[in-house]
């Protein structure tokens, strides 16, 4: 995709004059590594400052994590972010209105427990525990992880068994399915350390990826372009691409997801400091599964928005797959249901074939229904882990990190020319695309704070 090349600047009078003159008014010439919306956003704001900005995207499509299938042609849905997650404030909600897109509110009070067999369950919440927990950890001089702070509760050493396991899969529904990560590996210090938007969360019944259509508009986008290295030169920064080619710019921004940085898929010359090297394997790379089930006629389910199935563990393991549901019904008025696995259940899913997958899925579902259910007519299911280009679905804060953590990981190196950006980076509101959005801008802002002085921040 190449949505018109910015133009050199400096041409007539100005290009026949040669030294410091001619050069001071070239413009800045930035690669931006990776087409997500914290790429997006970063090339966005550098062109409107007047920077030359090319965007390269290993991918045969915008949007990174932000994607919208339309395998159904008449039923888009989005694999990767699905919600704007408070709409208050949130700058999701100026790019949402700028694109014309529609939404539609869902609401996590809407939500219905259901028990094997369709009948009403109890759903204990975590909270109290959790505040607990949290306080034990404060109490110590290192970090524990979330697991071993509950354990060390007095409420946990007395309960009994029955109610350690309700305890249990209260923290995977509520906890590990939002922070995409393991009881056992999640910071208690520093899981939930984000800030929020208020007013509720909305849905794109066209998709998500119209934001990110939206903000590529006029962009240089060069897809199917894949990065191996980023190289610091005497002149500037050198990309070294997968096909063997190279190009050099003044400045790079990179916002290549966290899990392709701790693989070492893109490599740095010279490496990467070593506190920001720290910050990369300090942080988790979070497994987050979801499963679109699509039937021919309504569902057999109370019409509330979210469904938890309280269901025991699956076979050698501690926590069931597919816990946690939205009922679309309401929303989109289809039968539609998405669901969720996450952390070590997420894992196991991914593990599996598709189709076994899909069918540990609707066996879940069946195994709440009122009556039969209708004819399942499609299914999608995603599978971020095990895209190379991703591996994982977004981070968390493992014991011993922190906010520190992700602005050591996005703090401007090589003398300000190389800024990491993403979800990842985000200070305030990480594992979110506003806060990859939000790591973007600033990231441009970074660079522009060394550029030429005609470069103005927009």
């Amino acid at each position: 995709m190449r949505a018109g090349r910015r133009q050199v600047l400096g041409l007539g009078v100005l290009a026949l004059v040669p030294g410091r003159a001619a050069r001071a008014q070239a413009p800045l010439s930035v690669a931006v590594v990776g087409a997500g919306m914290a790429g997006l956003g970063a090339a966005r704001a550098l062109a409107k400052a007047g920077a030359r900005v090319t965007v390269f995207e290993a991918r045969a499509r915008i949007g990174g994590r932000v994607w919208t299938s339309t395998r159904w042609p008449d039923l888009p849905v989005d694999m990767g972010a699905s919600w704007i997650h408070g709409v208050q404030g949130n700058p999701l909600t100026a790019l949402a209105d700028a694109a014309g897109a529609t939404r539609i509110a869902t609401s996590y009070d809407s939500a219905t427990a259901l028990a094997p067999g369709g009948s009403p369950a109890a759903a204990p919440e975590p909270w109290g525990i959790i505040a607990a927990a949290r306080e034990r950890a404060a109490a110590v001089e290192t970090d524990l992880s979330l697991q071993a702070a509950v354990q060390a509760t007095p409420v946990w050493q007395r309960a009994t068994a029955a109610r350690r396991e309700a305890i249990r899969q209260s923290i995977h529904r509520e906890i590990e399915h939002e922070y995409a990560a393991d009881w056992s590996d999640l910071s208690a210090r520093a899981f939930d350390d984000a800030a929020a938007f208020a007013g509720g969360d909305v849905i794109f019944p066209d998709g998500f990826g119209q934001l990110a259509a939206h903000v590529a508009r006029g962009l240089d986008i060069r897809l199917s372009q894949a990065v191996a290295d980023v190289v610091k030169t005497d002149r500037g920064l050198r990309l070294h691409f997968v096909d063997g080619t190279r190009e050099g710019f003044d400045a790079v921004i990179v916002t290549v997801p966290l899990g392709v940085l701790q693989a070492g898929a893109l490599r740095f010359d010279p490496p990467l400091p070593a506190a920001q090297q720290a910050a990369i394997a300090g942080l988790g790379m979070g497994t987050y599964v979801k499963c679109w089930l699509r039937f021919a006629a309504p569902l057999p389910l109370p019409a509330t928005d979210w469904l938890q199935v309280i269901a025991p563990p699956a076979p050698g393991a501690d926590t069931p797959l597919w816990p946690e549901w939205v009922n679309l019904s309401r929303a989109l008025g289809q039968p539609l249901l998405l669901g969720f696995a996450a952390a070590e259940a997420g894992r196991r899913v991914e593990a599996m074939e598709e189709a076994a997958a899909i069918r540990a899925a609707l066996h879940t579902v069946e195994s709440v229904a009122e009556g039969p259910l209708p004819e399942l007519i499609g299914a999608q299911i995603s599978g971020w882990g095990r895209d190379p280009l991703t591996r994982g679905a977004y981070s968390y804060a493992r014991p011993g990190t922190d906010a520190a953590t992700r602005r050591t990981l996005s703090a401007p190196i090589w003398d300000g020319r190389l800024v990491l950006a993403g979800e990842a980076g985000a200070i305030d509101h990480p594992s979110t695309v506003h806060g990859a959005w939000a790591s973007g801008l600033r990231a441009a802002q970074d660079i522009l704070r060394r550029a030429p002085r005609h470069l103005r921040w927009p």
